[in-house]
């Protein structure tokens, strides 16, 4: 049976974590990446996590050419398409620039599939298509609205497969919805990088322990919730790795396509972030200056998942703990002071 999967946006955080585990589970990979949001050195730390070179292709989805010159090459089995820009602030102030990546590069890529008949996508999606929930724990059945931009095209695409689904039943296409992953590979080889000052919490929590930044700034603490700090459903990255894993798992046992088919993947379980630092602090010993700041604008309450969905259809469930998720993205950081960049090219 055939094994091969384009990953695409394979160098990023999630990408790089779901490329070992789909190593380890048989498959064989090619990364797909552009490099604008990550780092070559993240392929090398796969190929030496799993023992051999991975083919890589430094390429945007938006180049039709070079997709079909990669598809030319290979018979891929499917796609898993994690390529696209992920940061919220940036997406209201340049929204112009995510719908081209995000969706024109979707579609481009969705249009070279169907010329050589790869039907099997897994799409990665967020838990922002949500918006601010009615109730919770959220399932996909949940309404679907967006804030931001970045959460708008996660959702256009999101309805473009939809669409696609229904005007041909030939379709297996898989949008995973990822609540907030956190942690790294336990080898420390790999973890999450971000450009510039994090926009994500741990990575923050994570540099201020390492005293890169002086201060953690906690947006609102007179939320509904157990502390008055917002709260959040955080999945450990290699968890989240094995969903696309067992997602793919389930489209090679189906005997009929699976048309446009969203799952949940979280914990179903909501931290704080006063917690969520309160964990930090305990499990690595290490200081957190915190202040408490205003609410930024399209934050929300409280968001956690339903993972039933995940569960029976994919036999899958979140097994690694807040503990973990702390002690493995410390672990990174103390490994990785600078993250992929050397101490001699890393500039302030």
């Amino acid at each position: 049976m055939n094994n091969k999967i384009l990953v695409t946006g394979g160098a990023g955080y999630i990408g790089s974590h779901t490329c070992v585990a789909l190593h380890q589970a048989g498959y064989d990979i090619v990364v797909y990446d552009n490099l604008s949001n990550s780092s070559y050195e993240a392929v090398n730390r796969v190929s030496a996590l799993i023992g051999q070179p991975i083919e890589f292709i430094e390429g945007d989805i938006r180049n039709a050419g070079l997709l079909r010159e990669v598809f030319d090459k290979h018979r891929f089995f499917g796609v898993i398409h994690f390529a696209g820009l992920k940061a919220v602030g940036e997406s209201v102030a340049r929204p112009l620039i995510y719908y081209d990546n995000n969706v024109s590069g979707t579609i481009n890529l969705l249009n070279v599939m169907e010329e050589y008949s790869v039907s099997n996508l897994i799409f990665s999606s967020s838990a922002t298509v949500y918006g601010d929930p009615e109730t919770l724990p959220i399932n996909e059945t949940s309404p679907r609205s967006c804030t931001n931009p970045y959460g708008q095209s996660k959702l256009t695409v999101e309805h473009i497969l939809g669409d696609l689904a229904v005007s041909n039943d030939k379709w297996n296409l898989i949008t995973l919805r990822y609540f907030n992953p956190v942690g790294a590979h336990p080898s420390g080889q790999i973890g999450e990088d971000p450009n510039d000052i994090p926009n994500n919490l741990m990575p923050y929590i994570s540099q201020v322990a390492a005293g890169k930044l002086t201060k953690l700034s906690i947006f609102g603490n007179d939320y509904s919730t157990v502390d008055g700090t917002g709260v959040r459903d955080f999945i450990h990255v290699t968890d989240l790795a094995q969903g696309h894993v067992a997602a793919l798992s389930y489209l090679k046992k189906q005997s009929s396509p699976v048309g446009f088919l969203p799952v949940n993947l979280g914990t179903g379980k909501g931290t704080s972030v006063l917690e969520l630092v309160s964990a930090f602090i305990e499990t690595t010993k290490q200081s957190i200056p915190y202040k408490f700041a205003a609410r930024r604008e399209g934050d929300i309450a409280s968001c956690y998942a339903s993972a039933d969905k995940a569960k029976k259809l994919f036999g899958w469930k979140a097994k690694l703990s807040i503990t973990d998720m702390c002690q493995d993205t410390w672990r990174w950081q103390s490994m990785n002071p600078n993250g992929y960049k050397s101490i001699s090219e890393y500039k302030i």
